[in-house]
């Protein structure tokens, strides 16, 4: 198994609880396909850097974990077709 990170922005106008819910719901899925979170890290709401869709902050989530090299692409489209999701970017830990 790799090691990668996740972070991904949810947008800003949800609850605390949606958002451990989306938490939560996102690291089920990294189990659910054969992976191991390794360690969640959320920042909260944060201001962007740069608007997207004229929002200005977002709720930024850190995750950590393992998994076999088709996990990423299908977190990954998991993040596509999600609305509550702004961006997002799944990296590959280095050795």
């Amino acid at each position: 198994m790799r090691d990668y990170e996740v972070m991904y922005i949810i947008k800003p106008n949800f609850e605390e609880e949606e958002y451990a819910a989306f938490v939560e719901k996102f690291n089920a899925l990294i189990q659910s396909n054969g992976g191991e979170v390794v360690k969640t890290d959320v920042w909260g709401k944060r201001r962007l850097a740069y608007e997207i869709d004229k929002i200005r902050e977002g709720y930024y989530v850190l995750v950590e974990f393992k998994g076999e090299f088709d996990l990423p692409a299908e977190l990954e489209r998991n993040f596509k077709i999600s609305d509550e999701i702004m961006r997002y970017l799944v990296t590959k830990k280095p050795e």
